[in-house]
């Protein structure tokens, strides 16, 4: 049996905001922008190349069984690349606010690209969700 993650959820306080950040800043598709019920409004969002998906909404009600996180409060989610520079180039020329190219060293982050798998970025959406960018060796097809 396959086991695939294809939608992660994203506490936001500001759905237009969000939507403006992640499609025209990070080059996200909009797949989804719509009232799904009344007084329920759904977006979700892919970035170029993923499948997997990330899903904003305004007016759902919690399940019983889960949490509702509160916005800005979703760390680690992580992006893959085969350039890490061309990544922060197009970011930081979509408005995105995106740290400088680091890996780790043995000293803890160290500016600059590292060896394979070891080049990240990083940056945030408005509400303080934490992403990282890290690059990979070839693209996810050939792995």
């Amino acid at each position: 049996m396959d086991i695939t993650l294809e939608v992660v959820n994203l506490p936001v306080s500001d759905l237009d905001r969000a939507k403006r950040f992640y499609v025209e800043g990070c080059g996200f598709r909009a797949d989804l922008d719509q009232e799904v019920a009344p007084g329920i409004r759904v977006i979700q969002l892919t970035p170029p190349g993923s499948r997997c998906s990330i899903a904003m909404n305004s007016g759902f009600p919690p399940h019983p069984a889960q949490a509702q996180g509160e916005p800005g409060s979703v760390r680690g989610l992580q992006l893959c690349v085969t350039d890490i520079e061309a990544a922060r180039k197009a970011l930081a020329a979509g408005g995105v606010e995106v740290s400088e190219v680091t890996h780790l060293g043995e000293n803890g982050w160290t500016g600059g690209k590292g060896g394979e798998w070891n080049s990240f970025l990083f940056f945030s959406d408005p509400d303080g969700n934490g992403w990282a960018v890290q690059e990979a060796p070839t693209p996810l097809s050939e792995r």
